[in-house]
């Protein structure tokens, strides 16, 4: 996948544990770590605000785009 979420890398510098960050947002421990995986197909806004707020970080923080080879490979 292109969009890669580098939600441990914040909550590495924010010196903070996923099940805090669950607890505090109101999500399961476990969908967090499919979030923290890249194995989900989205993200609601809602819980990308919450994570966001709790975290102190902008949405641009946790998103990295980065192009799949195969799709380039193709043109």
């Amino acid at each position: 996948m292109s969009i890669i979420l580098n939600l441990d890398v914040m909550l590495a510098k924010r010196k903070m544990r996923s099940r805090e960050l669950a607890e505090a947002i109101g999500m399961t421990e476990q969908n967090l770590s499919l979030l923290k995986g890249g194995k989900v197909k989205g993200v609601r806004f809602a819980t990308l605000e919450a994570i966001c707020r709790h975290l102190d970080c902008q949405p641009g923080d946790l998103l990295e785009y980065r192009p799949d080879q195969e799709a380039w490979d193709g043109d």
